[in-house]
């Protein structure tokens, strides 16, 4: 057996098993995990193309709600020297299963220091650190509409001006609780909406779909205003008099 067969055989049974844990946790709190399944590789390198669009220079990057690690193993072979990855994960048994990640992974060897595991929600994050680039996991669906408006604030708060945020959110669940849930639900998924429409209409710089991925889902890319730079000083009242 060759060295790319044991390492796809390897790869296959990870899957596998983040599968089954992915799957446990939602049957625990399906309200917190918000999906099924893992993020696909497909979802996983379109919420990463601002990391690969500046590769070669040091980062400073946060990952939020970063489950068993789809994104996150997409991330730290684009980490470049000097750059730094956080991962905020509130789940503690996913929290668990990123610092395993992040200790073992190959691309990491002599570079530990380069990914922190923090085992707490976004919004208890040290409010001192900026970032170039926020990636978003958060289930946004199920989160009530005054927690995904705290969530973004806090968001934005974190980016550098010019700094970039992805995240994701799924498509046809609007129309499945329209149809399959109770109207409350129905009503906090409308409010959740309206209140991302906000943000999007202020910061977004983009927007595609990702058809590969169970299910399918629609991204946004929303960009930290740079500020304007100050004009000319005036001249003072009585100057020229």
């Amino acid at each position: 057996m060759d060295n790319w067969t044991t390492s796809h055989d390897r790869v296959l049974a990870q899957r596998h098993a983040e599968g089954w844990m992915f799957l446990i946790e939602a049957a625990r709190d399906i309200r917190t995990t918000g999906a099924i399944a893992p993020s696909s590789r497909a979802l996983a390198r379109a919420l990463t193309d601002p990391v690969r669009a500046q590769a070669g220079r040091p980062l400073n990057i946060l990952e939020a709600g970063a489950g068993t690690g789809a994104v996150t193993r997409v991330l730290i072979p684009q980490l470049s020297p000097g750059s730094r990855l956080d991962v905020a994960e509130a789940n503690p048994r996913f929290a668990t299963r990123l610092h395993h990640l992040a200790q073992t992974h190959p691309h990491l060897a002599g570079h530990g220091q380069q990914v922190h595991i923090h085992s707490r929600r976004v919004e208890d994050l040290d409010a001192d650190r900026r970032y170039d680039i926020i990636v978003s996991g958060l289930p946004f669906a199920n989160f009530a509409p005054d927690q995904v408006e705290a969530i973004m604030d806090r968001y934005l708060e974190l980016l550098h001006p010019g700094g970039t945020l992805t995240y994701f959110a799924y498509l046809g669940t609007h129309r499945a609780h329209a149809l399959l849930g109770p109207r409350t639900q129905a009503r906090r998924h409308q409010a959740v909406d309206e209140v991302l429409a906000g943000y999007q209409r202020r910061y977004a710089t983009g927007c595609w779909t990702v058809w590969a991925n169970l299910p399918p889902a629609r991204i946004w890319q929303l960009t930290r205003p740079v500020p304007a730079a100050p004009g000319p000083a005036y001249a003072s009242a009585g100057a020229g008099r």
